[in-house]
């Protein structure tokens, strides 16, 4: 599976213009499920234990491990009350556990994708985009110290080292330009770090979070500038392979509470339907502590649902989430119903806003939510062929 995923990448890059400026790939061609799944592939180190983190230099690439991710979502509003939320995310699929020794500058050791996504509530728009790239040449790559990561005009560096970051991107006349402080320190999720996907030795990741990054900056869409400013997350995984062959694809919550706490839970579904004994999250408090919380100690119920119109998919629309352990129980709805990435990757990620009750008082606040594996339901024949 990982052979044929990375043969199908390089096809999609090789494929657009020689690999100078990728365009989208057919929709759907590459299963987020698939990217991240398997036994892993031959070579490559993989996540077995906890591991000591060093910054800034794990902002930057591990070549020895075979997939990595660096991605950042956010809200925001303008002055004038303008919602946004905004997606920007970068993927490392490495061809070799160590750097290429070539005298070419077209010699290649990974195939970077990036996904730059913007929702307009007000506007009721939905603007997705995606870009491929060898690191070859300068066209992408990254780098810890100073930390960069980049793919052409799409970027996220540091600013004197390793935070304030500084994120950039910009399609046609969609684009943003933001600063984002650290706020809370580093969350290591899972045990110090080591995120468990399944019970095989190895299918884990080595998973870290900047949970709440104050923002500010610039965002363009409709033919509109807008000086915005808000919160942003940044979740950053590395592994070889981390899924059982029995998961079908995972929900991903990223909420920020107005109290100042945040929590980060994942569901990973069986192909069942049920919920996977190795779904986990954290609660981060104001003061940045964080709790692990145990898949019996949350419940996510869907309340409703939304079918794309392009890929057939059914997805979660509105859900129930609680966790028993700290009282809270929250009802979490989409800011716009379709923020499906229609592109060589098809899943829906998108700004939501909750609100309902954590400790018996009042709980609101805005977040993040991914859906991986719904597209795919409907079928080769329905989603991966146009």
């Amino acid at each position: 599976m990982r052979k044929a995923f990375m043969f199908l990448v390089a096809a999609l890059l090789l494929a657009a213009c020689g690999g100078a400026t990728p365009a989208a790939g057919p929709l759907g061609q590459i299963s987020a499920v698939e990217a991240v799944g398997g036994s892993g592939a031959a070579g490559f180190a993989r996540a077995t234990r906890p591991r000591q983190f060093v910054f800034p230099q794990d902002h930057g690439p591990h070549q020895e491990y075979a997939t990595e991710w660096w991605y950042y979502t956010g809200n925001l509003s303008a002055a004038d009350g303008r919602h946004f939320g905004y997606q920007l995310t970068f993927f490392r699929f490495g061809l070799a556990p160590k750097p290429a020794e070539r005298a070419s500058d077209w010699g290649a050791s990974n195939i970077y994708m990036a996904h730059f996504a913007l929702s307009d509530v007000a506007g009721k728009q939905f603007y997705a985009f995606d870009r491929f790239s060898r690191d070859a040449a300068g066209l992408a790559g990254a780098q810890g110290d100073p930390f960069r990561v980049w793919l052409e005009g799409w970027s996220a560096e540091g600013v004197g080292g390793a935070t304030p970051m500084r994120l950039r991107a910009q399609q046609g006349e969609v684009a943003i330009d933001l600063t984002l402080d650290a706020g809370k320190p580093v969350v290591l999720q899972g045990d110090r770090g080591l995120s468990q996907k399944s019970a095989e030795p190895g299918n884990a990741s080595y998973y870290y979070s900047l949970t709440r990054m104050p923002t500010r900056g610039s965002v363009a869409a409709g033919g509109a500038r807008y000086d915005v400013s808000g919160l942003s997350w940044m979740d950053r995984e590395w592994s070889t392979s981390s899924l059982a062959a029995n998961v079908a694809g995972w929900d991903w919550f990223a909420l920020q509470l107005a109290d100042g706490r945040d929590l980060m839970y994942f569901q990973l579904r069986q192909k069942s339907g049920a919920a996977d004994s190795y779904s986990s999250g954290t609660l981060i408090a104001a003061d940045g502590t964080a709790t692990p919380i145990a898949r019996d100690d949350a419940r996510i119920d869907v309340l409703g649902t939304w079918q794309s119109p392009r890929s057939g998919g059914a997805y979660p629309s509105t859900w129930r989430l609680r966790v028993a352990s700290a009282g809270i129980d929250l009802t979490i709805t989409p800011y716009l119903a379709d923020q499906e990435l229609p592109l060589a990757t098809v899943y829906w990620e998108g700004a939501v806003r909750f609100e309902g009750t954590a400790g018996g008082q009042p709980a609101s606040g805005s977040g993040y939510v991914e859906l991986t594996g719904y597209a795919e339901q409907q079928g080769q024949e329905n989603v991966r062929v146009r």
